[in-house]
């Protein structure tokens, strides 16, 4: 859970930052928002020979598998999500005086928030795969080491049950953490009683 952790937040940063850039720049947009959008269909797995190769068979090559997994798909969401914002709240917040970045952190950014949101939660998921891929081929410990061993051992239960951990696990946090902010959002925005 702390590679886990760790990567994902990193990923969290570094995503909304490249989808803000994206917004913000229009050459940033041009010529890097096709690149972005190919390097999140490539599966976490394809980054791990970079990852052993830049920091070895450790934890941070773990964790970079994990953070370049999920960085992208949060990035494509808060570009989506600030694009897709209603032209008549930037109206409404700039006949209420808001301007420049006060408009852009004020309105803009709440009205994304959803859409951000939602590209955390794939982000999260996308995280979980990283994991299981990194400490599949690199970990001395964890649930995709342990996965690694009911398959070289042909122990099917084995293999079972540390996906239905890794099922209860995701639930778990999806329940615990994105349910609450997504139904909060929805409930500050009207959407929900």
């Amino acid at each position: 859970m702390k590679r886990l952790a760790v990567g994902y937040f990193i990923s969290v940063a570094l995503g909304i930052s490249m989808g803000l850039a994206l917004v913000k720049y229009e050459y940033i947009e041009k010529n890097f928002s096709p690149l972005i959008l190919g390097m999140q269909t490539l599966p976490s797995i394809c980054w791990l020979p970079f990852a052993i190769l830049w920091y070895g068979l450790n934890e941070n090559a773990i964790i970079f598998v994990i953070a370049i997994g999920s960085t992208f798909a949060i990035a494509i969401a808060t570009e989506t999500g600030i694009k897709n914002v209603h032209p008549l709240y930037i109206k409404a917040g700039k006949n209420m005086g808001a301007e420049g970045a006060d408009l852009y952190w004020n309105v803009t950014i709440p009205a994304a928030l959803p859409a951000i949101i939602t590209g955390m939660k794939q982000g999260w998921s996308f995280a979980w795969r990283g994991l299981m891929a990194g400490e599949m081929l690199a970990a001395s410990k964890g649930l995709g080491q342990v996965l690694m061993a009911g398959r070289e051992l042909a122990d099917i239960s084995q293999v079972v049950a540390v996906m239905l951990v890794i099922i209860l696990l995701g639930l778990g946090i999806d329940k615990l953490v994105f349910s609450k902010i997504e139904s909060d959002i929805r409930q500050k925005w009207g959407l929900q009683k």
